[in-house]
């Protein structure tokens, strides 16, 4: 029987053994229940860094809130959604760019490295910065669930808290498991003040200082 994409590996066992191979050498990964684990954990912002600068092309690495994860692999609908959301913003601040898995180094919370399928700054903000930028700049994340069983951990309870200690001003989470868009804001330590749901074929209105309105009826398409 296939199993379900909520129970498929984080990666395959030949991709595992790429990274493990290429690992530094204080770094010791295992992988097992389908998801790599750092034996003798946790691993160092400057090992994770390195890890990723090694990872091969089609393993994306993050460090959440201490731990290592894998980005899962988009599916059609999910790159369908962000392409969505970036039209959006392209139309209405052409001043602005939503940046797709732009790396983000959040040193005020246990100094993690996130991709966020989005980030919305200035255009120019990142020319010249490292893989890890400062999230001082960025205005927005962006972020689509994955059907994955970690999408209810990662995207909906680490992610938010992680975006509210950086101070980065809303947080956009397109949320496939129930079809609906939730718009954070006002983060004061660490905890986003306003959390919104809206259904998908709704107006939603983005607070300043990003200032969007997304009519989601367009998101219906994608509906489970």
């Amino acid at each position: 029987m296939t199993p379900g994409t909520d129970e498929r590996p984080q990666m395959s066992v030949e991709e595992f053994e790429e990274l493990a191979r290429r690992a530094p050498e204080t770094v010791t990964l295992e992988f097992w229940d389908g998801r790599v684990h750092v034996k003798h954990g946790p691993i160092s912002v400057d090992d994770f860094e390195e890890l990723a600068r090694v990872a091969p092309e089609t393993v994306t690495l993050e460090l959440i809130n201490g731990r290592l994860e894998v980005k899962p692999v988009p599916d059609g609908d999910h790159g369908e959604i962000t392409m969505w959301v970036l039209r959006q913003c392209m139309m209405q601040r052409p001043e602005l760019a939503l940046y797709p898995e732009q790396g983000l180094r959040i040193d005020t919370y246990r100094k993690d490295c996130i991709r966020p399928d989005g980030a919305l700054a200035p255009i120019g903000y990142f020319a010249g910065r490292d893989e890890w930028a400062s999230p001082d700049g960025v205005l927005m994340t962006v972020e689509v669930t994955s059907k994955d069983r970690d999408a209810d951990r990662r995207d909906r309870q680490e992610k938010p808290r992680a975006y509210a200690y950086a101070g980065i001003p809303v947080y956009l989470l397109i949320d496939r498991g129930n079809n609906t868009v939730v718009v954070y804001s006002s983060p004061k330590n660490g905890v986003y003040q306003n959390r919104r749901p809206y259904h998908y074929g709704s107006t939603v209105r983005i607070p300043a200082p990003v200032a969007l309105t997304l009519e989601t009826e367009k998101l219906k398409d994608y509906a489970n």
